[in-house]
């Protein structure tokens, strides 16, 4: 598990590329039989992948926690973006479909994935944060989340908003996920930009082409930096980074978000003449 301590802003305006790359981009999120994670110090979020091709892959605590087992004092979302597969939960069966979600409430101490067929493996996106109360686990299917049609064809930004794990479908402590889906002809996600202060945010893009890259954006609204990503590959976004980009052809991600409050409308806009 690969641990990231948290950046000053004033100390990300002098970073390198090979810098903001080394300390913000998870560039390989799923190796075949192997659960690949990273903990950052920014609001303890843990993200990252679990690909199960031949073999059952479980979930352990690890040093980095200090825990018995993972979900001590934690709770975990995790959207599968692959094949078929399943995650078993102290004994108990989830299957999940692609862009399926499951919300898993801290206690949950038996945690497994494996896939339906290894030929096309299942591959489970996590995050998981801090949790205060153990609350029920739920799965989520694409057709239950709330979907937030946005953006138009003249500003290139055409997308829909799936909020699977939200105050409005289930509960949770303090995670927030969903999937983004920009239509074809669409490149920019979220803007005019935002940031919001409350809240960190992890993106993980996918669904690109092998050829296909994403020009991410981060740093302050007047200190802005870009980096460039290819398909499924995760960006750590703090709090007092705008988080917005656009691709060189459509795209998906996911969002997860984790901090002080629940509300996916809790946003600090910024104008776009303000933007540096």
């Amino acid at each position: 598990m690969k641990v990231l301590y948290a950046h000053h802003p004033e100390d990300f305006k002098t970073y390198t590329t090979e810098k903001i790359r080394d300390q913000f981009l998870m560039g390989t999120v799923f190796l075949a039989d192997q659960v690949e994670l990273t903990y950052s110090h920014v609001d303890r979020i843990i993200y990252g992948g679990a690909m199960p091709v031949e073999k059952a892959l479980t979930l352990d605590a690890g040093k980095e926690l200090a825990a018995e087992y993972f979900l001590e004092r934690r709770e975990m979302g995790v959207i599968n973006i692959g094949g078929p597969g399943k995650i078993v939960l102290d004994n108990e069966e989830y299957a999940l479909g692609n862009k399926d979600a499951i919300y898993i409430g801290r206690g949950t101490k038996e945690i497994s994935f494996e896939s339906d067929n290894p030929e096309t493996p299942a591959k489970f996106y996590i995050n998981s944060c801090p949790a205060h109360k153990k609350y029920p686990t739920v799965k989520v299917g694409l057709d239950q989340a709330i979907a937030r049609p946005m953006g138009q064809d003249a500003s290139m930004n055409k997308r829909t908003i799936y909020q699977l794990i939200h105050p409005d479908v289930l509960e949770s402590c303090q995670l927030s996920m969903g999937v983004t889906v920009l239509e074809e002809g669409s490149g920019w996600n979220t803007m005019p930009c935002h940031t919001h202060e409350r809240r960190m945010e992890v993106y993980f893009y996918f669904d690109m082409e092998e050829d296909t890259r994403v020009f991410h954006l981060m740093g302050q609204p007047t200190e802005t930096r870009h980096i460039v990503m290819s398909n499924e590959q995760a960006i750590l976004s703090p709090s007092w980074s705008i988080h917005s980009g656009t691709g060189t052809s459509n795209y998906t991600f996911i969002w997860g978000m984790c901090g002080e409050n629940l509300d996916f409308d809790d946003m600090d806009h910024v104008a776009m003449k303000d933007l540096r």
